[in-house]
């Protein structure tokens, strides 16, 4: 994923100063994707088209569920609805063309632990992404800001010759990126915007295979939500359509001898 430089100023002086417009352009070599979500359904709604666009520009995707979110449906047992969101998660990645993990934990049971994140670095070792998506570190759902936290630190024990699992480690990660998720929001800036216009049909074939996303489970608009925020965010981004993220402070920063 190569960043372009800005060109001269054509709208706002505060929307220059803030917009950083992503351009998934064909990279040289292929990159891989690791979406990581505390529930099947998770990365597919929030960062679905981007997932879709980097397959269709040749690069590898992989999803992580962690849980099923098996828990989400009061007409359901548990077990009966995790073989279902097992089913709707396998055909959503075929759809956006994703190899698919589940992890071994359960909804709402999530382990904010040091073997679920030694769990999760052997994935990154076994995956070794170029880029990896996850939750924002703030939420209203408790396996949502785990997964964040968990992400975070397995990035770098799978960098860390001294912690051992299945898989020698992996330090290819360029960066981890938050997707933009309703439950999510509490300190969230938009600080990256893709271009998602052309993908948005496949991410759209791909989500409704979740009965959840249809309707009917819940009484959140999820399909209407997250196709307004596309729209939202393509506005801010002179783009058809967009999905936004953020990254740590760190990232954040640059350095420069002068004014560029």
């Amino acid at each position: 994923m190569s960043f372009l430089p800005p060109p001269r100023p054509t709208w706002s002086y505060h929307t220059a100063l803030f917009l950083v417009l992503l351009v998934a352009a064909p990279a040289s070599g292929q990159r891989t994707v690791l979406a990581v979500g505390a529930h099947a359904g998770d990365v597919e709604l929030t960062s679905g088209a981007l997932l879709v666009k980097q397959r269709q520009l040749g690069d590898r995707v992989v999803i992580l569920h962690l849980t099923l979110g098996e828990g989400g449906n009061p007409r359901l047992a548990p077990e009966r609805y995790a073989a279902q969101k097992r089913r709707e998660a396998t055909e959503a990645g075929e759809v956006i063309g994703a190899e698919i993990v589940f992890g071994p934990f359960h909804d709402g049971e999530l382990p904010d632990d040091d073997a679920t994140r030694r769990y999760v670095a052997d994935v990154i070792r076994q995956v070794k992404p170029t880029y990896v998506i996850t939750h924002w570190k703030e939420s209203i759902h408790k396996d949502h800001a785990a997964t964040s936290r968990i992400v975070s630190d397995a990035v770098l024990l799978a960098s860390l010759e001294g912690v051992h699992t299945e898989h020698p480690p992996h330090r290819g990660v360029r960066g981890v990126w938050y997707a933009e998720n309703w439950e999510d929001a509490v300190g969230f800036q938009p600080y990256i915007s893709v271009d998602v216009t052309d993908a948005m049909g496949r991410w759209r074939e791909a989500v409704t295979r979740y009965e959840f996303v249809r309707g009917g489970i819940a009484d959140f608009r999820y399909l209407e939500y997250y196709e307004a925020l596309s729209v939202v965010r393509g506005a801010v981004a002179r783009k058809g359509r967009a999905e936004a993220f953020d990254i740590d402070a760190s990232g954040k920063r640059r350095v420069l001898d002068g004014l560029p």
